[in-house]
């Protein structure tokens, strides 16, 4: 799966993102179209039913007092340590250093020396490889469809919108408080009142607080 999405990420940066890099907004909606064209093949392909599969680690673990499933520990697990990871190399690393700027000015980044296409393709490979890996993850918690991640892709746009662009620790701090609310109102109130929770923090935040918690901007 990550090679797969590997080589579909390096195809679609350098047959269309490339171009865009200086239009966000219409990058957005290339890759918005883009995904329900892949789905719409998908579709064709495998048809419109979906699959189930079974938990690869069965169990629970005990966790103060209370059983927590083991399989979604570990993914829990994974997804931490996959973004200290990414946090570490981005803070310490050269690369890090080089794609900080890049974002920052990348005129000014290629002018000494930076690669900028070659690392902007990378970085977005990189990109593509964590989604395949959340999907990967998530195949045996939900029912594997062409629309799975729908939902998925909507929540990160809340998760952006209330801890901002620009730093990992905003889009942590971002997914704390999304994941928080969801939880919380979900268990109160049923599952569609913990959508509408998230949707309306998102909105006072768009309205309060534009740039999000934590923003370069």
């Amino acid at each position: 799966a990550l090679f797969v999405a590997a080589v579909l990420g390096y195809l679609i940066e350098y047959t269309l993102i490339r171009h865009l890099y200086s239009r966000p907004f219409d990058t957005l909606l290339v890759t918005w179209g883009l995904s329900f064209l892949l789905r719409e093949l998908i579709e064709l392909v495998y048809g419109k039913g979906f699959q189930s599969l079974s938990n690869p680690i069965p169990g629970s673990i005990d966790v103060l007092g209370e059983p927590y499933p083991s399989y979604r520990a570990l993914v829990m697990v994974i997804a931490i340590v996959s973004a200290l990871v990414l946090w570490v190399w981005y803070r310490r690393s050269l690369a890090g250093a080089c794609v900080k700027a890049m974002v920052e000015n990348p005129e000014l980044a290629q002018a000494v020396g930076i690669r900028v296409d070659s690392l902007a393709r990378h970085t977005f490979v990189v990109g593509t490889c964590f989604g395949a890996l959340a999907g990967v993850m998530l195949a045996p918690l939900t029912r594997v469809e062409p629309f799975m991640g729908l939902d998925y892709i909507l929540t990160s746009f809340f998760v952006l919108v209330v801890g901002g662009i620009g730093t990992l620790l905003g889009l942590t701090a971002g997914a704390g408080v999304i994941g928080g609310v969801q939880s919380i109102v979900a268990n109160l109130f049923g599952e569609t009142s913990g959508y509408f929770g998230v949707l309306l923090i998102a909105i006072l935040f768009l309205w309060l607080k534009p740039n999000g918690l934590i923003s370069r901007s």
